[in-house]
């Protein structure tokens, strides 16, 4: 089912978080966070709408860490009923994509609950305080990717809030599968 992000509560402070990466680390918040924002994706390996946009959601988080942006996926999906968002292919999913970010995985959910996160990809953009400046999507793709020359929303976006130290005003919702939660 599809389904779109709430509007931007501009100045939410992210949550707090520590969760194991792929990569055999524990990551925090705090380490994770950039010099001139912080980036969160709640993502899956097996949503079309994440396939759809992966290789532009890494050409653009290796944008944004040029401008001081620190990124994580965090991956919550209830692994029991989607076999595909396993750990072990969280892995093969990063590395056919060239994650240069921390791939998190949030086992009990509690990270995406303290988020209401609600779709993937859902995107979090704060500022470099954690006051959240962006909600939105990434562009304009959905189960298939747009045109290649589409505006790039979360980049420019981000790039803002790089410059300005806030998001835009107006943010279009991201869409994408619901979180799928346990128990569901």
């Amino acid at each position: 089912m599809a389904v779109e992000t709430p509007v931007c509560d501009f100045g939410w402070l992210a949550p707090p978080f520590t969760l194991p990466g792929i990569d055999g680390r524990s990551w925090s918040l705090d380490q994770v966070r950039g010099a001139k924002g912080t980036l969160i994706m709640f993502i899956c390996n097996h949503c079309p709408y994440v396939q759809a946009v992966a290789d532009r959601m890494v050409r653009d988080a290796k944008d944004l860490q040029a401008l001081g942006i620190g990124i994580a996926a965090i991956m919550s999906n209830d692994v029991e009923a989607y076999p595909e968002d396993s750990f072990d292919n969280m892995k093969l999913f990063a590395a056919r994509h060239g994650f240069a970010f921390p791939y998190l995985y949030d086992e009990s959910q509690q990270v995406a609950r303290a988020y209401d996160a609600v779709c993937t990809p859902d995107f979090f953009g704060f500022d470099a305080d954690l006051g959240l400046q962006y909600r939105g999507r990434l562009d304009q793709s959905r189960k298939q990717a747009a045109p290649a020359d589409v505006r790039r929303d979360l980049f420019e976006a981000m790039r803002q809030v790089v410059e300005t130290g806030h998001g835009p005003v107006s943010q279009t919702p991201s869409m994408g599968c619901s979180i799928k939660w346990r128990g569901d």
